[in-house]
């Protein structure tokens, strides 16, 4: 998935939103492989690439969960701890975490990540439909040979 910047300027401020919006501490977007997309909010102690992963593989094995019990999958995990929570939505390829105390209620934030969820798809949608569109035109690296590349590492 290649983001260009308006559409990455439009995820950061869906994401700006939704944290005010749900009183969130953190909010950010990442894909199902793990990989950081876009985040909003304070980080400071936050190991955001271990969340990253960790919240895709939870939602890979909730998947296998869900299929055992004849579901496609689980689109939404939350996980209330004693003073943090965390709130995951699967929106195609990405994932939403929200990451929340108890100054926000869980309703709010589901309302807040359902609304929120409507824009980030027609954002990804308008993605897909220029790397559609990208794929028709040459490839960015297709003047690139063999020897160009052999001669960097010369």
């Amino acid at each position: 998935m290649v983001i260009r910047e308006p559409q990455f300027g439009q995820l950061k401020t869906v994401l700006a939103k939704l944290r005010t919006d749900a009183a969130a501490q953190v909010t950010f977007l990442v894909d199902k492989n793990g990989q950081s997309i876009a985040v909003q909010g304070d980080v400071g102690n936050l190991d955001t690439t271990s969340l990253a992963s960790l919240a895709a593989g939870n939602v890979a094995a909730t998947g296998g969960m869900a299929q055992l019990v004849g579901e496609k999958e689980f689109p939404t995990l939350s996980h209330e701890g004693e003073h943090e929570n965390i709130y995951i939505c699967v929106i195609g390829r990405a994932l939403l975490i929200v990451v929340f105390d108890d100054q926000a209620s869980l309703g709010l934030v589901k309302l807040r990540v359902k609304q929120a969820s409507r824009e980030f798809a027609q954002i990804f949608a308008e993605i897909n439909s220029q790397a559609n569109e990208s794929t028709d035109d040459e490839s960015l690296f297709a003047e690139i040979t063999d020897e160009d590349i052999d001669s960097l590492f010369k």
